[in-house]
């Protein structure tokens, strides 16, 4: 489980879910470079 801020980086070659673990809503925001292959994590707050 992931928290606010917090990213992860798996293998989309693999069936993957993404749901709620509870009862709740759950958003999921994927980004990925030109290519589809590389995910894209920013390292801090972006700017104003």
């Amino acid at each position: 489980m992931l928290g606010s801020g917090e990213a992860a980086e798996f293998d989309t070659r693999l069936p993957h879910w993404f749901g709620s673990t509870g009862g709740g809503p759950v958003e999921v925001l994927s980004l990925f470079g030109s290519q589809g292959e590389r995910l894209h994590v920013r390292a801090g707050p972006g700017a104003p």
